[in-house]
């Protein structure tokens, strides 16, 4: 049997049969790479969640103060999506993912280091060092969307984009606990010198694992026609790097994008998703310590409950929309359905305002993010719905709407419990953005579709 010939970028494979007796499968080892580097994104982001606690009574800070740092990180990264959407559609993600995993990491172990320089330069170093992991981490996420749709049919992208979106339940399961551990053994910095160094070795590991889909020496013809005949956007990088010799008008896409009602649905659904996610990286863990009055170490393990049975529904929210695609649904069925039944369940969090007992508060809990994480798709319908010039671009504006979250839910809840003295106000502001959700994609988003641009050289 003759080896596999490895692909050369841009080229046409010679006819002839198919290098190996079945399809190959690299396609799965490229999106377990999207989701280790999705988990290392998440923990650090939600790292002060853990070590907040610690920083506040070392350095002194209110719960307003510590909610406006919180929001630091999420300024920084919402500004950076449409720069980094066009990074990646400019440079290729093999470039742009490697060098921000890098970035990101190299500004949280330095984060470790600001003790040294006193209180009130300790806050300065801290927010300038949260601002630089939000604009690192800025290509992330849209890199991500770009990947599944070159490296995964229509059918297969569901199932694809819930397993790197679930990353952002595996981080509180796998590190919550551990950076609870490394804070409480090690004190607090610890934890930025271990998450920091792990990111650095991540960063080289996709260097050296990534390819586009007609260079990876694991594909053979089998799985390259799969792809193509599914919808894959195999030659998306090829078509990216002639476009952006010409020319592409970001404001020209911009604008058309922002004219589509459906994309306007999109947004407005994915913003009331993060305001959730936000929560749970933010408070969450200061929540079940100041409310419920559980230790810090007790807090790291408990948080991880819940956010282990979002992974659970993340990933079967994924497989559900792809199976009833493959039973005959439209997209639009297919996406929605899963979406607003696990959105609607999200909105029992609600509950938890009326209980402190700690056993019904993780039960509701585990529910809520259960449904949020089955409605987790979001991701999903970037893919179907990006148009091929500017795929990169599209997910950055996405994530650019959804991450204002990320600036405007650590803030309104820091005043709500500082003010009220109780995180109950939080939690049914919280719950409340479920519901809008669900709202925004039944009566705003209607069929899902993917954009065709117009003219967009200048």
């Amino acid at each position: 049997m003759a080896a596999p010939q490895k692909a050369v970028a841009g080229a046409t494979r010679p006819p002839g049969p198919s290098p190996s007796p079945g399809r190959s499968r690299a396609r799965f080892m490229i999106v377990a790479l999207l989701f280790v580097l999705s988990t290392l994104n998440n923990a650090d982001r939600a790292i002060l969640s853990i070590t907040g606690t610690e920083i506040q009574d070392q350095i002194g800070v209110s719960d307003i103060t510590l909610g406006y740092l919180f929001s630091a990180f999420s300024w920084a990264y919402m500004l950076a999506q449409l720069p980094g959407g066009w990074i990646v559609d400019r440079w290729g993600a093999r470039k742009v993912y490697a060098g921000s995993v890098l970035a990101w990491s190299v500004a949280t172990l330095l984060q470790g280091f600001v003790p040294v320089f006193g209180i009130a330069s300790a806050m300065i170093a801290l927010f300038i060092l949260r601002i630089a992991v939000g604009l690192a981490e800025g290509p992330a996420y849209p890199t991500n969307g770009r990947v599944v749709a070159t490296w995964f049919p229509s059918a297969e992208r569901g199932t694809a984009s819930a397993i790197f979106n679930s990353s952002q339940y595996a981080a509180p399961v796998v590190f919550t606990p551990f950076m609870a551990w490394l804070t409480h053994g090690w004190g607090w910095p610890s934890a930025y010198f271990v998450m920091g160094g792990l990111g650095v070795v991540l960063s080289v590991w996709w260097w050296v694992a990534y390819r586009q889909p007609r260079a990876h020496p694991r594909v053979n013809q089998a799985e390259l026609d799969h792809l193509i005949e599914g919808g894959a956007l195999v030659d998306i990088e090829e078509a990216a790097a002639v476009g952006t010799r010409d020319g592409i008008d970001t404001w020209s896409v911009v604008r058309q994008l922002l004219s589509s009602r459906m994309m306007i649905g999109l947004y407005m659904g994915q913003f009331f998703i993060t305001t959730i996610v936000y929560f749970f990286l933010t408070w969450f863990p200061i929540y079940l310590i100041k409310e419920l009055g559980m230790p810090l170490l007790e807090a790291g393990f408990t948080a991880s409950i819940p956010a282990l049975f979002g992974f659970v529904g993340g990933i079967l929210g994924g497989l559900l929309s792809d199976a009833l695609l493959r039973r005959g649904m439209s997209v639009t069925a297919a996406r929605k359905i899963p979406i607003v039944a696990g959105l609607s369940l999200s909105t029992c969090i609600i509950a938890c305002a009326w209980t402190s007992t700690q056993t019904v508060v993780i039960v509701l809990m585990a529910v809520a993010f259960f449904g949020k994480g089955l409605g987790s798709l979001g991701w999903t319908v970037v893919s179907d719905t990006s148009p091929k010039e500017a795929a990169g671009l599209s997910g950055g504006l996405f994530n650019t709407f959804a991450n204002l979250a990320g600036i405007t839910t650590p803030i309104v809840i820091g005043y709500v419990v500082d003010i009220t003295g109780s995180f109950d106000g939080a939690l049914i502001f919280v719950g409340a953005s479920g519901l809008a959700a669900v709202l925004s994609f039944v009566l705003v988003v209607g069929r899902i579709e993917r954009v065709h641009l117009k003219e967009v050289t200048p």
